[in-house]
């Protein structure tokens, strides 16, 4: 299960189509930069355990390196393009990389990020940029053939770091060959049927953990991944009837801006090859995924899991009918739900989420955060929720997102998947802030399908919205108007960014 199997039984079978440029690399074109660049990578003196930096945009050649490094052996870093030079320096220190690749647009934070490298070991796509080698011209005489000690490496990730320095999710390097079978190959062949001949569509930035990895995967099975280089509502669904797609890994802000294009362009596309659109990263409210359902039929599939990989539910579109809500039920580690007090809770009692016994992970260089999120009980990604008798997982929201007001905890998921189904809403976010009487009050922010209607007027109108379907307790007291709200690219939402700063004001 390796492209390199692929590059001997079909070598002219598109590996990756790039959606904008169609740019195109054949499963042989792949195997021959792969191993270019890992003759490259063993020139500038990297071996096995080593590290790699990757500062790119969505473009051809992201994956071949991803390849390369992992047969190599090396720990490839993939980078946020959204970072800056600070941000870049103190993760390509942190992760000890050796090399860095970038695109030319971000050449210049790479430059400065890492003053340590030469100019040999920074590498450079497409033109090339003034401090790095252009690495076409770095591998141009180099062989396509295999490197003779060839081991198998893996991604380490580092976290978004909204509330400080950003850590690296690090596992153990893989031992035996590089094409041998792995936890996730198996889950996406036996949860979403990954095999020959699909045709995977991926909307989002490389560098997020799930792209990159579902990517990767596709490509063991020989599969055809096409590439977007960024998200744009009408321009996926466009892409679904070009190419015919058969499977796409989305999240649910993607869904909601593509339910809230004009119902005569939503009707104008084919997404009837659509057999699996798989979604995680974020809660989908309920209205949303019907919605979805009812559009593209029961090909909707949902996980819960994280980039440390400590536990993993999975939940089919019938399952999740039965059971609106659900992420479904465990796959990787036994679930279990603690109170504040470290106590096990039954079913239907809602508490925060652990995994036992699931996947092993360390952060690099933070032992004392690593064990911020053990304990006895395993491991948890910070969520609150609640398993029913069935053994289905429900999350409310986040713990560090949870409102007190008057003594009362206010999950704001709740208001916000309330907001979102309004039709003049483009996005939403609920949080709590300062009240002298309450503690906390709940409080909104709204990106509105349409800014000239931001005022008195549309918020009266969406707080009777929610106010007519929540109890009071958890509706904004008031609503703010933004352009734009701090979204990453991958859909999640920084909402800390936005209670800090009504924190700060209110300090202020």
């Amino acid at each position: 299960m390796h492209p390199f199997h692929h590059a001997a039984s079909q070598p002219d079978t598109p590996a990756i189509i790039m959606a904008g440029s169609g740019e195109t690399l054949s499963y042989g074109q792949l195997e021959a930069e792969s191993n270019r660049i890992a003759h490259l990578l063993r020139a500038l003196g990297l071996k096995r355990g080593d590290s790699i930096a990757i500062l790119m945009l969505n473009e051809i050649d992201y994956l071949p390196i991803c390849w390369a490094a992992q047969r190599s052996g090396l720990v490839y870093v993939a980078m946020s393009t959204k970072l800056t030079a600070d941000e870049a320096g103190y993760i390509a220190q942190d992760s000890g990389a050796k090399a860095i690749f970038c695109s030319p647009a971000l050449a210049g934070v790479a430059v400065a990020a890492t003053p340590g490298l030469s100019p040999a070991a920074r590498l450079c796509t497409g033109a090339g940029a003034e401090g790095c080698t252009r690495l076409h011209d770095a591998i141009a005489g180099l062989s396509v053939t295999r490197i003779t000690d060839e081991s198998a490496g893996r991604d380490m990730l580092y976290s978004s770091g909204t509330t400080g320095r950003p850590k690296g999710v690090k596992g153990p390097l893989p031992e035996g060959p590089i094409d041998q079978l792995d936890a996730l190959t198996g889950l996406v062949a036996h949860l979403y049927g990954f095999g020959p001949g699909m045709m995977y569509l991926s909307p989002a930035p490389l560098y997020h953990a799930a792209p990159l990895r579902y990517c990767m995967s596709v490509h063991k099975f020989g599969g055809t991944v096409v590439v977007m280089e960024k998200f744009d509502p009408e321009t996926y669904l466009k892409l679904v009837e070009k190419h015919r797609i058969t499977h796409s890994q989305l999240v649910p802000t993607m869904f909601v801006r593509m339910l809230k294009l004009p119902e005569e362009v939503r009707s104008k596309y084919d997404t009837s090859s659509l057999k699996v659109a798989i979604h995680a990263a974020a809660p989908c409210p309920v209205d949303v995924k019907h919605a979805m359902i009812s559009w593209w039929g029961p090909v909707i599939y949902e996980y819960y899991s994280a980039t440390e990989g400590a536990g993993f539910t999975a939940i089919s579109p019938q399952e999740w009918l039965e059971r609106p809500g659900s992420v479904g039920k465990a796959i990787l580690g036994e679930i279990r739900v603690l109170d504040d007090d470290g106590r096990l809770l039954g079913p239907n009692q809602t508490g925060r989420i652990f995994f036992h016994g699931g996947g092993t992970f360390s952060y690099h260089n933070d032992p004392e955060k690593t064990a911020s999120v053990m304990g006895e009980h395993g491991a948890t990604f910070g969520d609150i929720g609640h398993v029913d008798e069935g053994g289905y997982l429900f999350l409310t929201d986040r713990q560090a997102f949870m409102i007190i007001s008057g003594g009362v905890n206010v999950y704001p998921q709740e208001a916000e998947n309330t907001l979102i189904s309004h039709p003049e809403v483009a996005d939403v976010a609920v949080f709590g802030i300062p009240d002298a009487e309450m503690g906390e009050a709940v409080h909104a922010v709204v990106q509105p399908r349409d800014m000239a209607r931001a005022g008195p007027a549309l918020e009266a109108e969406l707080l009777a919205w929610v106010r007519g379907r929540l109890s009071h307790v958890k509706c904004p007291k008031r609503i703010d108007f933004r352009a734009e709200l701090p979204r990453h690219d991958t859909g999640k939402l920084y909402k800390r960014l936005l209670k800090d700063e009504y924190w700060a004001k209110a300090a202020g």
